[in-house]
């Protein structure tokens, strides 16, 4: 049986998001290639390509908002793969919308990957959003229940994401493995060392420390302090 983490990525974009503005050259939400959370050092597409545990096996072009789609595929853990999208920065409420769909099983989908047909949307057993919290800039007037009686994996990595996300999620039978507290820069590192443990089968709380200590390293703050912005549950 295959299993899919499904990531969603809204591309950091100074134009159209209420961010601190970050230099032009990698705040540009309609350039994946150079972006902050995308093609970067620290982006989703860049870290994960280098990481010995998975391995890129498809790039799928602009469909729609998603600039691109990467699918990568563990290298040890058989049929394990992962699906990103990078959302071109200026529809972070459609990448909002999406995951939250996706998250309460309201939406879903299959891709074929050399003759493998994976699960994404609301078919993935992980679902995560990465990005600037659009929840603090606009409203959702949708609900967002559970449909299926499945009990989706979640990580959401934005500032203050528990206090944004949990409403809505409330009815989407979810279970938040690391969401935030406070401000903070979602780079891929975190979801990545995440990852790593909930693959491991691991609590919630050994996932989220492993996310913190990857988080402390990266941003050279305290595990302490890591702890205390990376929370679960």
């Amino acid at each position: 049986m295959t299993k899919t983490i499904h990531v969603f990525v809204a591309l950091c974009d100074n134009k159209y998001q209420g961010i601190v503005p970050v230099p032009a050259s990698i705040g540009n939400g309609q350039d994946c290639k150079n972006n902050l959370y995308w093609g970067c050092g620290y982006g989703i597409r860049t870290y994960f390509k280098k990481s010995p545990d998975w391995k890129l096996i498809k790039i799928l072009p602009k469909d729609g908002n998603i600039l691109e789609r990467l699918i990568f595929k563990h290298t040890s853990k058989q049929n394990q793969y992962l699906v990103a999208d990078a959302y071109d920065g200026q529809y972070i409420k459609q990448c909002t919308k999406d995951f939250l769909r996706c998250s309460a099983g309201q939406q879903k989908s299959t891709l074929k990957v050399n003759n493998v047909t994976i699960g994404i949307g609301g078919n993935a057993q992980l679902l995560a959003y990465i990005g600037h919290n659009g929840l603090m800039d606009f409203s959702i007037g949708e609900s967002y229940k559970n449909t299926d009686g499945k009990k989706r994996d979640v990580i959401i990595l934005a500032c203050y994401s528990k206090m944004y996300f949990e409403p809505h999620l409330k009815a989407a039978n979810v279970n938040p493995l690391v969401w935030t507290s406070h401000l903070m820069c979602p780079e891929a590192y975190t979801i990545h060392d995440a990852i790593t443990g909930y693959l491991k089968n691991e609590s919630n709380e050994a996932i989220r420390l492993r996310a913190a200590k990857a988080y402390a390293k990266y941003q050279k703050c305290s595990e302490k302090a890591a702890r205390n912005l990376l929370i679960t549950n």
